[in-house]
């Protein structure tokens, strides 16, 4: 089908990045030019969700590379090299924005001996494939997680991994459209996300443009919707897998998995292989975003919470890998989810 979702739009001089802060309100979109854009796009919300916050990086080298204002060639090899480090910068736990610019980075090393203009062009051609393997590796995703889901299935999901998350088609909801798409009757029950609400303004939006069935609900009615036998699975993406299957996902995702085992509910992770991190055995060791205050405080300029309360506000949480009944790949699925079975997906 027709992606309906376009989260970003490469135009040689430009990348457009759909402003996820004005959703579901407002279809913007922010144009970055330069680097140092897409870095503070990154940083600032514009554009979120592991694999979306990869391709976007790899365009942000891409447009640094093609800049026509550099007066000499170590000034060009400086500026890309100071477009690596702000990237790089602009947040830590999704992998899948390190592992595009290791990408990028080979790209720029095996073509440092030609002109600055043919040093673009390949970096373009990379961020390129880096976008076009990402969408792909979304569908195959969706089609192998699709046979995880019966006819009339109900399935639960956490914060927003769709298309407005990737590169198109999404992860989690991946899955849900490509049962969809296979004619099997499937609803979604989307937690809010609290406090950054992304199931509430993005995977709400993006089921409701895609005429998909969707309840929203708090983060705290999981339990109860569970307890009542109203969840038939969960699917969650991921921003980090260690290479034992812990998880790291927006926060709540370990509550929810928790939930799922008592009552004995799949709990499934969609993932595309980028986001798998073998260098670290464990998630004990995946770095932890902690966002600011504000965000729990109140939400767009509303504060509801008094003055001088301590807030801590960390973005993500680790999920045991043995709490993950199946982790789904473009290149097929983990069950159960063990080093050995991670380690498979990348031979050959």
């Amino acid at each position: 089908m027709a992606q309906v979702v376009e989260t970003m739009r490469w135009r040689r001089d430009r990348v457009e990045l759909i402003d996820q802060r004005a959703l579901p309100q407002r279809v913007e979109y922010v144009g970055c030019t330069t680097a140092a854009e897409v870095a503070a796009a990154i940083r600032e919300m514009v554009v979120r969700g592991a694999p979306a916050i990869g391709c976007a990086a790899a365009f942000g080298v891409a447009l640094e590379a093609g800049r026509p204002t550099f007066g000499s060639l170590e000034d060009f090899y400086r500026a890309i090299e100071l477009a690596f480090v702000e990237l790089a910068a602009s947040r830590p736990t999704a992998v899948n924005l390190f592992w595009a610019l290791d990408r990028m980075r080979r790209a720029f090393d095996s073509s440092r001996h030609l002109p600055p203009e043919r040093i673009a062009a390949s970096l373009v051609a990379e961020a390129e494939a880096i976008y076009a393997e990402d969408l792909e590796a979304n569908r195959s995703i969706g089609r192998n997680g699709a046979t995880l889901v019966r006819d009339g299935a109900r399935v639960m999901t956490h914060c927003n991994a769709g298309a407005l998350a990737t590169a198109g088609h999404g992860t989690a909801l991946g899955v849900v459209r490509s049962a969809r798409d296979e004619g099997k009757k499937v609803s979604v029950v989307a937690t809010e996300t609290r406090p950054y609400l992304q199931g509430a303004r993005l995977t709400a939006w993006e089921m409701v443009r895609e005429e998909i069935p969707v309840t929203l609900v708090t983060d705290g009615m999981a339990g109860h919707l569970m307890q009542r036998g109203d969840i038939d699975l969960v699917v969650v993406g991921a921003d980090r897998v260690a290479a034992n299957g812990d998880v790291a996902n927006k926060i709540g995702t370990y509550t929810l998995a928790v939930l799922a085992a008592r009552h004995r509910i799949p709990f499934y992770v969609a993932a595309p292989l980028s986001t798998i991190d073998l260098k670290l055995a464990d998630g004990s060791t995946i770095p932890i975003e902690e966002r600011g205050p504000a965000e729990v405080t109140g939400f767009r300029g509303e504060r509801w919470a008094p003055e001088g309360v301590a807030v801590a506000n960390p973005a993500f949480d680790v999920t045991p890998a043995e709490l993950v009944t199946a982790l789904v790949t473009e290149r097929g699925i983990v069950s159960p989810v063990t080093p050995d079975g991670i380690r498979r997906l990348f031979d050959g």
